[in-house]
């Protein structure tokens, strides 16, 4: 599982982002090393999720600003992201492999081959 957030950018998310962007790299060299063995190996990126994880140390002041930053007015819930996993991990995903699946609720400013931050833009 990765994160809408390692394309976002944003300040104060170093180390978060840092190890979701693992993840992502993990997951393209793990496709090829397992080459041939039937395996695909694919990450998923969603926005904020409605869990424990996502609340803890929030204020409610700041769990609002993240839902009005949200195109599709609402947190997500698990229910939205886990037919994406279903689908990747089914045989109809068998030829999806090495691939981040951003699901980040209609922001459009996260995304893996282009981020666009300010003046800021860069290219996968």
């Amino acid at each position: 599982m990765s994160s809408s957030t390692v394309a976002s950018l944003k300040v104060n998310k170093g180390a978060y982002t840092a190890s979701k962007a693992a993840v992502e790299i993990m997951t393209k060299i793990l496709a090829k090393e397992l080459k041939g063995s039937g395996i695909t190996v694919n990450a998923v990126a969603p926005g904020p999720i409605a869990t424990e994880m996502f609340f803890d140390g929030k204020s409610e002041e700041m769990v609002k600003k993240v839902v009005d930053d949200c195109p599709l007015g609402r947190l997500g819930k698990v229910e939205d992201v886990a037919p994406i996993v279903g689908f990747l991990a089914s045989d109809a995903g068998e030829w999806v492999n090495g691939q981040e699946w951003p699901v980040p609720a209609g922001s459009v400013d996260v995304s893996s081959s282009l981020c666009l931050d300010q003046n800021l833009v860069l290219f996968e």
